[in-house]
């Protein structure tokens, strides 16, 4: 398949991305937009989120605004006022949230009590914990993560788009993001199914705080660049970005024990594809991915409006958009 086969194939059998951005050795050697996007157009990027919020967690260790990320959670939250018998909570630690591996009253996310609440992170804790103690399996969780947000805020003193802007994009040339808050249900709820473009926005809380689970947007120019970044292990341009130390961790697969999710494994907030090589990926609902290659020095990013149907396009970057490249 040449380029011409390459990209009427994704208008179609693929009409929901827009952007594609593919990387070999540090250079772009693929770009494209469809859907009448242009190249700094943004989508939102959906829970590929979760993985640039992992990113600012290991700058805020290597900055030392947390310490270790086995502390627990209620440290940072001194004025939560906890349930009535509620015990499990007090050992809930911050690699718990970031591995997924959080236990939770209920089942699956509590999308209206917590987008409804004046504070989402007291909101999001009010679900933490429960009778079944720490586990440790694998639970996904989206709108619950806004934990991570609030610790955070509490560690640094930054909104989560300003912590981002000052330490993570403006170092590898991401313009900067500014927070996007939802006036009603409704709003929120276009922000996500809408496929027109976006600003460089981060969907927020009313508080400011931007969503950790969802809600970041993008181009797919901007989302290779974070792939290239932790391709560099950290290094951007010379400069020190990330600590290799966390590239390390956040990329050591950890079992996912799930029928879902296609057999992948989890780290920090990222996917492992293929532990045997180091294959890593964000991954995002309909199709937005930052594939990350260190075996072929490639990184792959793909940008998509909504379409619920379309889980990842891993097999797609894999088997038709990379061949078709010769990488």
């Amino acid at each position: 398949m040449n380029r011409e086969e390459l990209e009427t194939y994704i208008r179609e059998k693929e009409p929901n991305i827009c952007q594609i951005s593919v990387r070999k050795e540090g250079k772009e050697i693929y770009a494209r937009e469809f859907n009448g996007y242009e190249k700094t157009d943004c989508t939102h990027i959906m829970s590929a989120t979760k993985s640039v919020v992992s990113l600012l967690f290991g700058i805020a260790q290597r900055e030392g605004m947390i310490q270790s990320i086995d502390e627990k959670v209620l440290s940072w939250f001194p004025d939560y006022p906890v349930k009535r018998g509620e015990k499990t909570i007090y050992d809930v630690t911050l690699r718990h949230l970031l591995t997924m591996r959080a236990p939770y009253k209920g089942k699956g996310d509590p999308w209206t009590k917590v987008c409804s609440s004046e504070n989402w992170t007291f909101a999001s804790l009010d679900f933490l914990g429960g009778r079944k103690g720490i586990t440790d399996a694998f639970e996904y969780r989206t709108v619950c993560l806004h934990i991570l947000s609030g610790i955070l805020y509490r560690a640094s003193g930054m909104k989560t788009a300003d912590f981002a802007n000052q330490y993570l994009f403006s170092k590898i040339g991401i313009p900067d993001h500014v927070d996007f808050a939802a006036k009603s249900a409704e709003e929120h709820r276009e922000f996500t199914i809408s496929k027109a473009p976006k600003k460089n926005v981060w969907f927020a809380d009313p508080e400011g705080l931007g969503t950790p689970g969802y809600g970041l947007c993008m181009s797919a120019g901007d989302m290779s660049r974070i792939g290239q970044l932790c391709l560099n292990r950290g290094h951007w341009e010379g400069n020190r970005i990330i600590p290799e130390e966390w590239i390390d961790a956040m990329t050591r697969p950890r079992p996912v024990d799930s029928r879902y999710f296609r057999g992948m494994q989890y780290g920090y907030l990222w996917w492992i594809i293929h532990p045997e090589r180091n294959i890593y990926a964000a991954v995002g609902n309909s199709g937005n991915v930052i594939y990350v290659n260190p075996e072929d020095n490639i990184t792959a990013a793909v940008s998509s409006y909504f379409k619920p149907t379309v889980f990842d396009r891993v097999d797609f970057i894999e088997e038709i958009l990379l061949p078709s490249l010769g990488v």
